[in-house]
Formats: structure tokens, C-alpha cells, sequence
């Protein structure tokens, strides 16, 4: 990743971060999935290649943040 898209990529996390903490009042207290939900969402080993950002990106919503909200 060069500086560029690294750029691109910590500003996009920032505001992904500061949407959900200025929208946190209007989450559930507890998150609506089971526990070990993300076990079968996850490879069971890290890639040997890093994906790319938009990627990644995407998987927080998909995979992580279910379990934080709703």
C-alpha cells in the first residue's frame, strides 16, 4: 500500500469510526448474533497475501460489525 492509499484508507476508518460513535445511542445494547458467530465467518488461518483495503473494509461491515450492532 502506498502512502496515498494509505491515506485514503485511515481517513475512510476515521469517519466510519466517528459515524458510528456520533450514531451510538441509536444501536442496541446488546448485539443480535449468537456467541461464535464470527468463528465460521473467518478463514481459519491468515492470508499469505494482504487483501486489498477495500476488501478488508467490507469485511468489517460483513463480519464485524454484527456483532457490535444491531
Amino acid at each position: 500500500m502506498n502512502t496515498a492509499t494509505f491515506r485514503r484508507a485511515g481517513k475512510k476508518m476515521v469517519d466510519f469510526v466517528a459515524d458510528y460513535l456520533e450514531n451510538i445511542r441509536d444501536r442496541r445494547a446488546y448485539p443480535a448474533v449468537n456467541p461464535g458467530y464470527l468463528r465460521k465467518l473467518i478463514p481459519d488461518h491468515a492470508p499469505e497475501v494482504g487483501e486489498d483495503w477495500d476488501e478488508v473494509f467490507k469485511d468489517v461491515e460483513r463480519v464485524i460489525m454484527p456483532g457490535v450492532r444491531e
